[in-house]
This record gives C-alpha cells, structure tokens and sequence, in this order.
C-alpha cells in the first residue's frame, strides 16, 4: 500500500498511534481479500465487495494522513 511513501509510512507507523491501526487493519483485509480470491477461505461476493470498499477506504485515509504529515513537514 502506497510503497511511493515507505519513509514516511515508517515514521507515522512508530509516531501515529492511529495510522498504525489502519494500516495494519488495511494490511489485514488486504490478506484476507487475497485468501478469498485464491479460494482458501470463503465469502459470498456481497461480503468480499464489502471488504474491498472497507480496505479502500482505510487506503484513503492513511493517504490523508500521510499528505497532511509530508505538508507538515514542508513547514
């Protein structure tokens, strides 16, 4: 998930109790998508759909968070 930000993902993840916790859960839903799409573990495609737009959505605020932190930073 966003690889173009591995250093400031780093920092966040040691400094940003919250960007922690999504980008972990995000890390895990990512796995449990992939478990599913390979079929060693199975969901019903409305649950699979609800946890992509679930992962998106944590992708999108950690972008977020990682935005304000590089703007901070220019500071």
């Amino acid at each position: 998930m966003l690889h173009e930000y591995r250093e400031q993902i780093s920092v966040l993840k040691q400094e940003n109790a919250h960007f922690a916790k999504i980008f972990d859960e995000h890390n895990n839903l990512d796995q449990k998508i992939q478990d599913i799409t390979e079929g060693r573990e199975h969901l019903g495609d409305m649950e699979l759909r609800e946890l992509k737009r679930k992962k998106l959505e944590l992708k999108d605020e950690a972008h977020a968070i990682i935005m304000e932190y590089i703007k901070e930073q220019k500071n």
